[in-house]
């Protein structure tokens, strides 16, 4: 099992006002997100725990893309992989994403 974390400036806040969503099922091929409103407005946290491991440049990648695009200020990421492929990690973060937007609590 590899653990890898990733810390990112956001340049705005993620919008909505909901504390936390999870998104996805962790099974064969695929992860789920759980996301949080926790951190200060300019910062975005990303962890994973996956069992591929050595694909920590691949993450990095797919983490700096996604936080480049959707600009999630002030979220933490948890991740847990079930062996998702590069793409379906970065559906699964935009629809965290998405569901926080919405304004349940």
């Amino acid at each position: 099992m590899e653990t890898l974390n990733y810390r990112n400036k956001a340049q705005q806040r993620a919008k909505g006002t909901r504390r936390q969503a999870i998104v996805g099922v962790v099974a064969s091929g695929n992860l789920e997100v759980l996301a949080e409103r926790i951190l200060p407005d300019g910062e975005c946290e990303v962890d994973i725990r996956t069992a591929a491991e050595g694909f920590g440049d691949v993450w990095q990648a797919v983490v700096s893309d996604f936080v480049e695009r959707r600009s999630p200020g002030g979220l933490k990421l948890s991740i847990n992989d079930g062996g998702a492929r590069p793409d379906t990690v970065a559906l699964r973060l935009a629809q965290a994403v998405s569901a926080m937007e919405g304004e349940r609590s």
